[in-house]
């Protein structure tokens, strides 16, 4: 009997093994590859009215989107694993916009306008709809590989350019990557208490008085009393823990990850989580900038300015030879007369721009520390008019420096 068990076990089991293109769609039903472009019948009407110059119900496009997605995948060993669509757009619109800017001057400086942009915009638009994306951290990784290789490729061979220093930009480049990836790490999420206090501060925060005493608010918080407020005998018990552990009497109640913040914690909208000293969500790192991952984020900023503008220094003065990284910029007469250092210069301006967005983020983010600030404090207090503008709106200043 325990033998046609273990049979019966290992068939069932070799029944539901997907085989490499195959895989669980979204609604948990086995599907193959082959079919990935069957059974739709979301984009069958949209063709439909499209031929017949008819009007799109509203919804039916994120639902062909949303399709569309999920049967996006790779075969792999058990199962077709799904691809992230927003990471394919830089790695091949990048080197083809590059390599159209290396044709022509007139080209370069419509594609290099054109693109930030165009990356402004996607910022905005998913920003607005508070969505994660893999776009602009794949565009970063991306950008460093197809520049470091660009530059092995065409500034090396032209002999200016000493192993030494090639060796330099690479350290450089390596510890920034380290840095990065200590930055996507946690940044500090907080978790949720135990049951029984959860479900207290739960029927708290649901109760008539909150709203009799205007301690409701409309944005997922409510205030927890202090402990001079009698509510309940173990919501006052809680109340007096709380002010004896952190001397205050108040804290957050986050709704939505049913936990009470501590000072200066935030929660982001996009991650879904309460954050410790929360300071912005990055979509270059895909994650919130915290309080355990703040000075690796910092770090990774420095770093790739100092490895940027090094690599731009020595790719300068490799094509445009005997003129100063500035003047070499904005004149190098020649450049254009030959494809490859052509390609070359067009990369050189891809990542001036490029360092100029990140050295107004490091310039930002020094400001906020130097004023003991973060990014969501300082929204908050423009949005409260708590704060005044300082440096031409780059600062905010709520009078809590060195505090």
């Amino acid at each position: 009997m325990a033998k046609r068990a273990g049979k019966r076990a290992r068939a069932q089991e070799m029944e539901e093994t997907l085989c490499c293109c195959e895989y669980l769609d979204r609604k948990g039903q086995r599907s193959h590859l082959a079919a990935c472009l069957c059974e739709c019948e979301d984009l069958d009407e949209c063709c439909e009215r499209w031929v017949t110059c008819k009007s799109l119900p509203p919804g039916i496009l994120e639902r062909v989107t949303e399709t569309f997605t999920d049967r996006f995948r790779f075969p792999w060993i058990r199962g077709a694993v799904k691809i992230n669509i927003s990471l394919l757009p830089p790695i091949i619109l990048l080197p083809f916009f590059l390599h159209i800017a290396a044709l022509h001057f007139l080209l370069a400086l419509v594609t290099l306008i054109s693109l930030p942009i165009l990356v402004l915009w996607y910022y905005y638009l998913t920003h607005r709809k508070k969505g994660q994306t893999l776009f602009f951290l794949s565009l970063g990784l991306f950008s460093l590989g197809y520049m470091y290789y660009v530059f092995l490729q065409e500034v090396v061979p032209r002999g200016h350019v000493e192993y030494s220093q090639v060796a330099l930009l690479t350290c450089g480049l390596i510890l920034m990557l380290v840095a990065l990836h200590q930055a996507k790490k946690d940044p500090g999420y907080l978790f949720s208490q135990m049951s029984s206090d959860k479900a207290l501060r739960q029927g708290s925060c649901s109760n008539n008085m909150f709203n009799k005493n205007g301690l409701g608010n409309s944005n997922g918080l409510c205030r927890v009393p202090a402990s001079g407020v009698a509510v309940h005998s173990n919501t006052e018990s809680y109340s007096r823990t709380l002010e004896a552990e952190t001397g205050q009497g108040a804290k957050d109640w986050c709704l939505k990850c049913q936990l009470v913040r501590p000072a200066r914690a935030g929660h982001c909208r996009i991650c879904g989580r309460c954050v410790k000293r929360l300071d912005h969500h990055c979509v270059w790192i895909n994650n919130c900038v915290g309080e355990q991952n703040h000075q690796a984020f910092v770090l990774a900023l420095f770093l790739f300015l100092l490895t940027s503008i090094y690599g731009i220094s020595l790719t300068l003065d490799t094509i445009c030879r005997g003129k100063n990284t500035l003047t070499a910029l904005f004149y190098c007469p020649g450049v254009y007369g030959e494809y490859s250092s052509a390609l070359t210069f067009t990369c050189v301006w891809y990542c001036a721009i490029v360092t100029s967005g990140m050295s107004y983020i490091l310039l930002l983010q020094l400001l906020n520390i130097s004023y003991n600030m973060t990014e969501r404090e300082a929204r908050i207090a423009l949005r409260e008019n708590i704060g005044r503008k300082l440096l031409w709106g780059m600062m905010v200043d709520t009078g809590i420096l060195g505090k």
